[in-house]
């Protein structure tokens, strides 16, 4: 068993530490909410009263952070200067490609082994220890971290060199935001043309149109398994963190000339959604855009 520095203890992290501090990992969390420390302490972790302090003792260390500069200043002010050569850095946030090698790079120069390893499966996943891994890094860095990983994960799957993780991770959200986009204005046509919606999934689920925006994420209430769309969308995947990485894959498109309408038009429907107020909901509820 490791010891464990943990930074970021949101909806996903702290499901995430909790279930290494299940595995029988000694994890050091912080987190800048009060509410989120007291959380990850009820799940057997120890609290720690800063990153440093989280970071000093640590074999392994796991990020999970909103943005990119989030992620560049703990590495720049807290782990860089921290961390003991030979500690394995996993960053499990989802940022953009370019800060995610400079990280690892910098990592590297300090004697670090760094993998970014976003994450695919939501908050149930989270704490359910049921995600999906999309790890870059080397080869060695990748076999350090694989068994950390599956402590929180079903799968974890090496994407390629440092990047490379980042890379699958915004082209996967792409391709769900623009299904999601796609699903729910099919719904709405069906609607529109008298189609009961239940025959209509029933249908779709079993024909072409299958997609998990379709049969394990439906739109629509009461349609399917259960999902946001029960809820009032509330509890899912916000709104605004969908357009975040779609923004993440239309910047990463524009430095590689690479030709993406379709994607953005669908992040127009989500930034639709925040501008009026709805970035909390669950990106599914684009289906209430006229």
């Amino acid at each position: 068993m490791a010891t464990i520095g943990f930074i970021g203890l949101g909806h996903m992290g702290g499901g995430m530490a909790a279930n290494l501090a299940k595995a029988g990992h000694d994890v050091r969390a912080f987190d800048l909410s009060a509410e989120a420390l007291d959380a990850a302490k009820a799940n057997g972790c120890l609290v720690a009263a800063s990153a440093t302090e989280a970071v000093a003792e640590a074999e392994v260390v796991v990020t999970m952070l909103p943005a990119g500069k989030h992620v560049a200043q703990v590495y720049d002010e807290t782990l860089l200067t921290t961390a003991k050569p030979g500690t394995l850095v996993i960053d499990s946030s989802t940022i953009d490609v370019a800060t995610a090698r400079a990280v690892a790079e910098k990592a590297a120069a300090k004697g670090l082994l760094a993998v970014d390893a976003p994450v695919s499966g939501g908050i149930a996943a989270a704490a359910g220890g049921t995600l999906t891994f999309m790890v870059g890094g080397s080869a060695e860095a990748f076999e350090r971290a694989r068994p950390i990983l599956e402590a929180m994960g079903k799968a974890v799957i090496h994407a390629g060199g440092s990047g490379a993780g980042q890379a699958a991770k915004i082209c996967n959200n792409m391709i769900l935001g623009a299904t999601m986009a796609a699903t729910t204005e099919a719904f709405n046509l069906a609607k529109d043309l008298g189609l009961d919606l239940q025959a209509f999934y029933d249908i779709s689920s079993v024909s072409s149109g299958q997609s998990w925006s379709m049969t394990s994420y439906c739109p629509v209430p009461g349609v399917g398994p259960s999902s946001p769309a029960d809820r009032g969308y509330e509890g899912g995947f916000a709104a605004a963190l969908m357009l975040k990485d779609m923004r993440l894959a239309l910047e990463a498109a524009s430095l590689n000339a690479t030709p993406v309408p379709v994607a953005a038009l669908a992040a127009e429907r989500y930034q639709t959604l925040v501008d009026q107020g709805d970035g909390g909901k669950d990106f599914s509820s684009v289906i209430s855009l006229p």
